[in-house]
């Protein structure tokens, strides 16, 4: 292994890491996850929490999540698909 090969793995390394790392962060009141369940299914998903389900409610789409053995109700604004308010459930 050549000194450039070896430097490269390195770099691979801890982009992996540091992208895992990003993946399970929590999300915050303004991110877009999306207009439709499905796609706030998809959103939270994507960044590591393990959805068990969506409701409407008073129009808006609400978000039942556990991320990192943490629960969360995720409340999201479908006109906009920004999240407008988070609750943890302790």
């Amino acid at each position: 292994m050549n000194n450039h090969t070896g430097i490269l793995g390195i770099a691979v390394g801890a982009v992996l890491a540091l992208s895992a790392g990003l993946a399970a962060a929590e999300v915050s009141h303004g991110t877009y996850t999306g207009k439709s369940t499905s796609e706030v299914r998809q959103q939270l998903e994507g960044q590591g929490y393990h959805v068990q389900k969506i409701e409407t409610d008073d129009g808006y789409l609400e978000a039942y999540a556990v991320l990192n053995g943490k629960r969360y109700e995720i409340k999201v604004d479908p006109r906009t698909g920004k999240v407008i308010r988070i609750e943890r459930e302790d």
